[in-house]
């Protein structure tokens, strides 16, 4: 609340408004650097979260349908990296891309996210395929449709929120990542938040606070989406039943 506050004064003060202003929000939109920063998340977050589900997609299929012990393998190393430190991570991306002789580039980023964020889709698909029968995948068979019949007859339509889900919560974690972003790509690839703390060392600025907003208010249309679309709790594996 304080973040939104500041980004409606009048003044430089970090307060509370004694009168409302859009002076610092024209600041940002006109404002070729930050606009570029933004663009730049953007563009990173939609990649990655496309990237990561469409990987976590067959490999979270794989040990659902077939109990594939090398799907059950990848998925325990996207959870993993996951559960690392980001230091660590941020890390080991970075050893990795300057041995490669890859350096300072946006698909640097991208593919890092989508690696380091492989486990979320993979947990939350997982959960929409333990939602499905698997007698419904035997009838369609049955009726003479092939394994890919099958999926797009029966599981693409149960599974559609499971994916729509799993690629807004990589797009949010994404777009809000800070540490692998700087070090696998430094001040060459300029994200959003990669903006927001360069700023903060040269000293505080309302324009900061607004760029904190667009966060917020990103993340608050893409959950009220999912929302508006499913049921969340339900999305999210919250009323799955417990296994004896």
């Amino acid at each position: 609340m304080v973040v939104i506050g500041v980004s409606f004064n009048q003044t430089r003060r970090m307060s509370f408004p004694t009168e409302l202003s859009l002076k610092w929000y024209k600041a940002f939109f006109t404002d070729a650097g930050w606009m570029k920063s933004l663009e730049t998340s953007l563009t990173i977050s939609l990649l990655a979260a496309l990237i990561a589900v469409t990987i976590a997609l067959p490999i979270a299929y794989a040990v659902w349908r077939y109990n594939s012990k090398a799907a059950k393998g990848l998925a325990g190393v996207g959870s993993g990296l996951f559960l690392l430190p980001g230091v660590v991570t941020a890390l080991m991306f970075s050893a990795f891309w300057g041995m490669v002789g890859h350096v300072g580039r946006i698909e640097n980023v991208i593919l890092s996210h989508s690696v380091i964020l492989l486990g979320v889709p993979v947990a939350m698909l997982s959960v929409g395929f333990q939602s499905i029968e698997k007698a419904l995948i035997e009838a369609a068979h049955t009726m003479g449709a092939g394994d890919a019949e099958a999926f797009r007859m029966v599981v693409r339509p149960a599974m559609t929120p499971y994916i729509l889900c799993a690629l807004v919560y990589v797009f949010v974690l994404s777009l809000n990542e800070y540490l692998i972003a700087y070090m696998v790509a430094g001040f060459s690839v300029q994200t959003l938040p990669i903006r927001v703390f360069t700023a903060l060392r040269s000293g505080y600025e309302p324009t900061m606070c607004v760029g904190a907003v667009i966060f917020i208010l990103l993340g608050f249309a893409a959950f009220s989406l999912l929302a508006a679309i499913g049921d969340l709790p339900k999305l999210m594996g919250r009323n799955r039943p417990l296994e004896a």
